[in-house]
């Protein structure tokens, strides 16, 4: 019982989530089908490029979005089809008892759905219904959506080509280790009070509290990375600035794995510009 008030207050408390994902924006469908595209284990929404797709970003929306609102075109989606990449937004867990979605990934919460099966199926879906490469396919996502990706490249690193989180991380209890190595570029506001670089407390009355909802600390999912990816210094190899992005890279580890650490000038948004550098980083891997 303690631990379903819990999440009910999880749920109360991470409400101005679904705020930042639920904006009006352009709608997308099954390609030019109307509605989702439909899988066994849930539905899935896609926009094409025009030409053929040069690859394809798949993206997790944050807390009560939903996966057409994520890739809407007034946003990065737009920026990506204009390169020439194929966005698709799944769609997270219905959540109990109020609107929107949900992913399924904390270790103490109400796990409806096995989501790293879900999400290799909407590769797969993905790639024989619309001729994209599942092998290249890239897996990002904002807030919560940002913490799926941490946990599904921690769980399955293979399955996707390469992963690219904003402003979400692992929770606490911090995983102690995970499957690797990983390809990873993790975008944070520094200034983000939603999901701070170190986390906060968002349900129980604090970090000690044995019933509590802790957010991780940022900074502990990069050692993590370093340590799965065999990076033999804990000081990045390389400092660069992007724009508005100060970006720290580690490049002393194991052979075909990626990892870097963006930070910007803002707070919990998806920031300008993050999509052509995120890109960028990719296509140079």
């Amino acid at each position: 019982m303690g631990q379903h008030r819990t999440m009910k207050t999880l749920h109360r408390l991470c409400a101005t989530f679904a705020l930042l994902v639920t904006a009006p924006m352009a709608w997308a469908d099954c390609g030019e089908t109307p509605g989702p595209c439909e899988i066994d284990s849930g539905t899935y929404h896609i926009t094409l490029p025009d030409g053929p797709p040069k690859g394809a970003i798949m993206f997790l929306h944050g807390y009560g979005g939903n996966g057409a609102a994520s890739i809407g075109q007034n946003g990065w989606a737009g920026r990506a089809l204009a390169r020439g990449y194929a966005v698709i937004g799944p769609d997270g867990d219905p959540m109990e008892g109020r609107a929107g979605r949900s992913w399924s990934f904390h270790p103490l919460g109400r796990q409806v759905r096995d989501e790293t099966a879900f999400l290799t199926a909407v590769r797969d879906d993905a790639a024989a219904r619309f001729g994209l490469e599942a092998d290249s396919m890239v897996l990002a996502g904002f807030s919560i959506g940002g913490s799926m990706t941490h946990y599904l490249a921690c769980a399955a690193p293979d399955a996707f080509a390469a992963y690219m989180p904003v402003g979400g991380a692992f929770w606490r209890p911090h995983p102690d280790t995970c499957a690797g190595p990983v390809k990873l570029l993790h975008t944070h506001g520094w200034t983000d009070t939603t999901v701070p670089l170190e986390g906060r407390v968002i349900a129980g009355r604090d970090v000690n509290d044995p019933q509590a909802f802790v957010q991780g600390d940022v900074f502990y999912a990069m050692q993590l990375w370093r340590q799965v990816n065999g990076c033999v210094q804990l000081a990045a190899d390389r400092f660069v600035t992007t724009g508005p992005f100060l970006r720290r890279a580690w490049d002393r580890c194991t052979p075909g794995s990626a990892l870097e650490f963006a930070l910007f000038e803002g707070g919990h948004k998806v920031p300008d510009g993050w999509i052509d550098m995120a890109l960028d980083w990719r296509e140079g891997l």
